[in-house]
């Protein structure tokens, strides 16, 4: 008579671990995806920042040449300035890219360890819930195949 309601709560339980393991994998998977839609947005807003920017120094260069028509050599000066800044804002942008890679890789590499120390919690939870199980079931069953022999 006992030996189905075990097996019974066996099952249950299992069935509500695993419906756990589901749930919780599909949160994990929705923070996941959440944070690299952040990333991805935070690198749009700045291309579309910097492509602004260029846009703008390029008016500035085109209005600067008409005005200045007679001031080439001003021009040429300032255009190099410009690209120098233009070079120097690429490489601060290229390394806040870098950062904003780093953290993501960071964020990746401290889910991964929450989701092992998840996992071992599991398995110990699993371990302790099938020793109370089936340990005192193969004892049962020990008995009688000593009684019944």
């Amino acid at each position: 008579m006992q030996y189905p309601l075990l097996a019974a709560a066996d099952k249950k339980a299992a069935a509500l671990l695993q419906r756990l393991r589901t749930i919780r994998n599909a949160r994990q998977q929705q923070r996941r995806e959440q944070q690299q839609q952040k990333l991805q947005q935070k690198l749009q807003q700045q291309r579309r920042a910097n492509a602004a920017k260029e846009k703008k120094q390029k008016d500035i260069r085109k209005k600067r040449y008409v005005k200045q028509g007679k001031q080439q050599q001003q021009q040429q000066q300032q255009q190099q300035q410009q690209q120098q800044q233009q070079q120097q804002q690429q490489q601060e942008q290229r390394q806040q890219q870098q950062q904003m890679e780093q953290q993501r890789q960071q964020q990746q590499q401290q889910q991964q360890e929450r989701q092992q120390q998840q996992q071992q919690k599991q398995q110990q939870q699993q371990q302790i819930m099938i020793s109370c199980f089936l340990f005192p079931y193969q004892r049962i069953r020990q008995i009688e195949a000593i009684c019944c022999s």
